[in-house]
C-alpha cells in the first residue's frame, strides 16, 4: 500500500488553506449582506404593521426612535387622547407604549442605524452618520387613515448599506440598497 509523501501533504494543505482564505471573506460579506437586508425588511415590515394597526384601531400610532449609545431603541406608542402621539405625552403616560422595546442590533447582529461615511444619502447629499431622519422628535407617526410621517431610516452592516424610506401621504414603504460599485441606490 502506498502512502503520501511529505511534499504531497504540504501541497494539499497549501491548496486547502488558499481555498479557505478565499471562502471566508466571501462568506463574511454574504452573511453581512443577508443580515443587513433582513434588518431593513424587518424595519419596513414593522412600519407597515404599525400602519395596519393604526387603521384597525382607528387611532394614531407612532414608532419612536430613541438614541441609546450608538444605536436606537424602537418603541410603538398609541395616541391616548386623540391629539396625536407626542413626546411629552409619552413621558407622562398619556400616550402608552404598545409592546416591548426593540433594538435592531439584538435581532440582527452587526447591523446599526447610520449612513456610512462617504455615501450620499437618497437625496444625493453627503451628510453625517445620522441614521434616523423622521423629524426632530424622531417619531414616525401613522394616522388612522394610513398616512405617515415622511422620512428615511439608514441601516448598515460592516460592508452593506440599506435605506428604508416612508412616503408620507400614502404611507408607502420602500427599501433601497446602496451599490458601491455603481455608487447609487437601487430599490429592493
Amino acid at each position: 500500500m502506498r502512502g503520501f509523501s511529505l511534499l504531497e501533504v504540504i501541497f494539499s494543505l497549501a491548496i486547502a488553506a488558499t481555498l479557505v482564505g478565499i471562502a471566508v471573506p466571501v462568506t463574511n460579506s454574504a452573511v453581512d449582506e443577508i443580515r443587513t437586508a433582513a434588518a431593513a425588511r424587518h424595519l419596513a415590515g414593522k412600519i407597515s404593521g404599525a400602519r395596519i394597526d393604526a387603521v384597525r384601531r382607528s387611532t394614531s400610532l407612532a414608532l419612536r426612535f430613541e438614541p441609546e449609545g450608538d444605536d436606537y431603541v424602537i418603541t410603538t406608542h398609541l395616541d391616548g387622547n386623540g391629539n396625536g402621539v407626542r413626546t411629552a405625552e409619552i413621558r407622562s403616560g398619556i400616550d402608552p407604549t404598545l409592546g416591548p422595546a426593540e433594538r435592531i442590533r439584538e435581532s440582527h447582529h452587526g447591523v446599526r442605524f447610520g449612513l456610512t461615511a462617504g455615501i450620499a444619502d437618497l437625496d444625493g447629499g453627503i451628510s453625517g452618520s445620522e441614521g434616523v431622519r423622521v423629524g426632530a422628535a424622531r417619531l414616525l407617526s401613522v394616522s388612522p387613515l394610513g398616512g405617515t410621517t415622511s422620512g428615511t431610516l439608514y441601516l448598515h452592516g460592516r460592508r452593506s448599506q440599506y435605506a428604508v424610506r416612508v412616503l408620507g401621504a400614502t404611507g408607502r414603504v420602500r427599501v433601497f440598497h446602496y451599490d458601491p460599485g455603481a455608487r447609487q441606490w437601487n430599490t429592493r
